[in-house]
């Protein structure tokens, strides 16, 4: 078993259709999410036109919210997928089921059309992508640490970030397309569906790819070890609830980041600093650059240093620089925002380089996708996915543009208690003592 473990891991062809199958859903699934939410002024007029500006607004936030409140299904049910009938079936299904919800959306007819039954499909569409994306983070990132050489995780597993931020590159250049080649009344005519209806190509390649794989080398121990558990979310909280508690920390910490910085930002940047869509959608495009960009370098500055000295200096960059970039972006100038948004993504890029190897190593082989994906999604859920809709509401209510910035200083604060509450797992073997049978001891780590 060992050796085929280290040929798993040294083929060069192996690992790198590993790293395209665990991402390239991501991808797809991001691109979907983002591009929903650059066009949140657009989706107001489309679905809830009877509305004014900001009522408009809040309910496309709260459309956005609810997927969000099931991922935790979601993600109970591909978890429970994932560590019971292996990492492969729940790629594949995660990403047919986000293509489905994205189809139907951008299939629905307008408000004008259909009236209230517009904006239900839009909820039910929202739903199933939902239910899609609570399985997707636990699937990706247990795939992929698994497959990742130990001494190369942490840049291994930066792939599902690398690809998530391409979901938003290209997610914010084909809307920055859409305004540049289309006039306003096209877009609210039928142009609004081209970006959703893109996703069924992405999605099939990214099917394709996923069924080409093998199942994981860790996952298939556990099956020639006859340890596969039966009940993995039970066993979550049974045997890693403290895994479980710490997940939820740290990817608390790196969503509402990711969201303030690629999700809303673009909606600030448009209605509260006064940019042009487009040039929002600019400055969007270079924050997803300067992401890509240093991810890997994150990642692999991990597998150096360690996960806690790269996450704890993301969190104090964090609180010490959100107030500042926010006032420089509100300066009025384009090089300003240029500027600050670009600091903010320098500061994302740390967490998300780093995130997903360090809690893949806190749990076991057994309980790593259920563990993940419960964690991710409730974080995601209870916090992230309302902070666009709480950044607008507190800023119509206190009549104060720093909002935004106050709320990832405390989400700096999430990140730095959590992070140093959890042991250096740099490089640790994933077949913990809870994966061998009893009595048994398995061979060390390879690399």
């Amino acid at each position: 078993m060992a050796a085929t473990l280290a040929d798993d891991r040294t083929t060069q062809k192996g690992l790198r259709r590993s790293v395209i199958a665990g991402s390239i859903g991501v991808l797809v699934h991001w691109f979907d999410w983002a591009v929903y939410a650059y066009m949140a002024t657009t989706m107001a007029d489309i679905f809830f036109p009877n509305q004014d500006g900001t009522a408009s607004l809040l309910s496309v936030f709260a459309v956005f919210a609810v997927a969000f409140f099931v991922r935790p299904l979601g993600s109970v049910i591909f978890g429970h997928l994932g560590d019971r009938y292996g990492r492969k079936k729940t790629l594949s299904l995660v990403i047919i089921s986000m293509a489905a919800g994205t189809l139907l959306l951008g299939l629905i007819p307008s408000y004008d059309t259909i009236g209230l039954l517009a904006p239900v499909l839009l909820v039910v569409a929202r739903i199933i992508q939902g239910l899609a994306a609570g399985g997707e983070f636990g699937s990706a990132a247990a795939f992929l640490a698994e497959y990742a050489p130990a001494k190369r995780r942490g840049l291994g597993t930066s792939s599902i970030e690398i690809g998530s931020v391409l979901g938003f590159l290209l997610a914010s250049f084909v809307v920055w397309a859409l305004h540049t080649t289309m006039s306003e009344a096209a877009i609210l005519d039928d142009g609004w569906r081209i970006p959703f209806l893109l996703t069924v190509p992405l999605a099939l390649v990214g099917l394709y790819i996923r069924l080409k794989v093998e199942d994981t080398p860790e996952y298939r121990a556990l099956e020639e070890l006859d340890t596969v558990p039966a009940s993995p979310v039970t066993e979550v909280f049974k045997s890693n609830r403290r895994q479980f508690f710490q997940t939820i920390g740290i990817e608390t910490f790196m969503n509402c980041t990711f969201y303030v910085v690629l999700v809303y930002l673009l909606t600030y940047q448009e209605e509260i600093v006064g940019l042009h869509a487009d040039q929002a959608a600019l400055l969007s495009t270079v924050a997803s650059l300067v992401a890509i960009a240093l991810i890997p370098l994150s990642g692999a500055a991990s597998d150096r240093v360690g996960r806690k000295p790269v996450l704890l200096s993301a969190a104090v960059l964090l609180m010490a620089g959100a107030v500042p970039l926010f006032l420089l972006m509100r300066q009025g100038s384009g090089s300003a925002a240029f500027a600050a948004t670009a600091g903010l993504a320098a500061i994302l890029a740390v967490i998300l380089g780093t995130h997903s190897a360090t809690v893949a190593e806190l749990f076991p082989t057994r309980t790593r996708q259920s563990g993940l994906s419960m964690a991710y999604a409730i974080a995601g859920a209870f916090f992230a996915g309302t902070l666009p809709y709480l950044n607008t509401w507190l800023i119509s209510v206190t009549d104060d543009p720093m909002v935004p910035a106050y709320t990832l200083i405390v989400v700096g604060i999430v990140g730095l208690l959590t992070v140093l509450t959890i042991p250096e797992t740099k490089g640790t073997d994933l077949l913990h003592e809870s994966d061998k049978p009893s009595g048994e001891r398995l061979s060390a780590p390879l690399d």
